[in-house]
């Protein structure tokens, strides 16, 4: 290679290295996408970029553009069809995948002023020349990188198709990663969001008891019982004695969670006074494996009230109660006796009987213990806040 190419390669590279770093930056942290178009642009000296994917069905997914390719939402249909009519686009295509053409490749000028495509969308955006390039993307869709300028600053040449075929495959493994990783977010996301509407609270911790994570309902639970309590940032239990039989269940459970041999067993009632005790159990949870590293062991301890409160709501959404029905549902869902319910309701003892018949209706139970085992079982996953 002659000194004057080498140099204007080292050139090139060192002119892209920030924005390729940027790039895989951008797809750990998808807040950082905002303004990756911008720097593209800024980057090939251009005034405008748009990067996007074109799936089945003419489905158009704009990831990020530049400002000036932003249209009002009057006219945000007319742009959305001129995306999936791109021009560019669909003789690249026929150009083929991950090549890095211009538009002198696809069109000539004569065509492309005669088209649709230049006098209705280009010439608004001030878009003459064009650098790019259609590549593979996830799930079958392709995907598009298109760096703009006006006619007046001349057609892209060949330093700017090899600082384009620098950034391209930086560009396509950066993007899969961010949608690996949000896919990941949003299966995490899932996980949290089933975890805060459970009945039980749920409590990750490391072998020591430092709380790693806790569920919404694992939150009130803490705050609702002072036989629970968190002591720097660990989960204890009161009395003492109480706190050491947790202490063990959990170093039981990270043993297993190791996979050494730990005992059998790990359920624990905290008892209240004048109340029912708390249900608590630990379970161990195995560390995934990872080529970066094997992730520690951690427990899982589960915390629920059996005094908690029924979602009388999802009664009514289940089986189609009346409030009271769905009052006096809730109430025989906790174990109360009719004569509880009456008193608590200001009933007769008739009038309850009457809404005990409805609910056998509703329900197709035949007994009131089956009944009662029912409605417990349809909303006991359920938080009722």
């Amino acid at each position: 290679m002659p000194p004057e190419d080498l140099h204007a390669d080292l050139y090139e590279a060192s002119g892209v290295s920030g924005l390729i770093a940027h790039l895989y930056d951008a797809a750990l942290d998808e807040a950082l996408w905002a303004g990756t178009a911008t720097r593209i642009a800024e980057t090939f000296g251009s005034t405008s970029t748009v990067l996007k994917l074109h799936g089945d069905g003419a489905r158009v997914n704009l990831l990020e553009c530049t400002g000036n390719l932003i249209v009002s939402e009057r006219e945000q249909a007319w742009a959305d069809d001129w995306h999936r009519r791109d021009l560019w686009v669909e003789r690249s295509l026929s150009h083929g995948l991950s090549q890095i053409i211009t538009d002198e490749d696809l069109v000539t000028r004569e065509e492309q002023a005669r088209s649709g495509f230049y006098q209705e969308w280009l010439r608004r955006l001030d878009i003459h020349h064009m650098l790019g390039a259609v590549f593979p993307a996830a799930e079958g869709a392709v995907g598009v990188l298109g760096i703009h300028r006006p006619r007046e600053a001349g057609a892209y040449g060949a330093p700017e198709r090899r600082r384009a075929a620098l950034l391209l495959p930086h560009l396509q493994r950066a993007l899969r990663l961010g949608q690996r990783f949000a896919a990941g977010a949003q299966h995490h996301a899932a996980a949290l969001q089933a975890l805060d509407r459970l009945d039980t609270g749920v409590l990750m911790v490391d072998g020591a008891g430092r709380i790693l994570h806790a569920s919404a309902m694992a939150e009130r639970l803490l705050r609702e019982n002072a036989e629970l309590a968190v002591i720097q940032g660990r989960l204890a239990l009161r009395p003492p004695a109480l706190n050491d039989r947790l202490m063990a269940l959990v170093r039981g459970a990270r043993d297993t969670a190791r996979g050494q041999i730990a005992g059998p067993g790990a359920a624990l009632p905290v008892p209240r006074p004048g109340r029912t005790p708390l249900a608590l159990e630990v379970a161990p949870l195995r560390p995934s494996e990872s080529a970066f590293g094997a992730q520690r062991p951690a427990v899982l301890v589960f915390i629920r009230d059996p005094e908690a409160p029924i979602a009388v709501a999802r009664l009514r959404e289940l089986f189609g109660f009346t409030r009271t029905e769905a009052a006096v549902a809730a109430a025989l869902g906790r174990g109360a006796s009719l004569g509880e319910i009456a008193a608590d309701l200001g009933v007769g003892l008739a009038t309850a009987r009457s809404h005990l018949k409805r609910i056998l209706a509703k329900t197709g139970a035949h007994r009131q213990a089956e009944a009662a085992a029912l409605l417990a079982r349809s909303v006991a996953t359920f938080s009722s806040h």
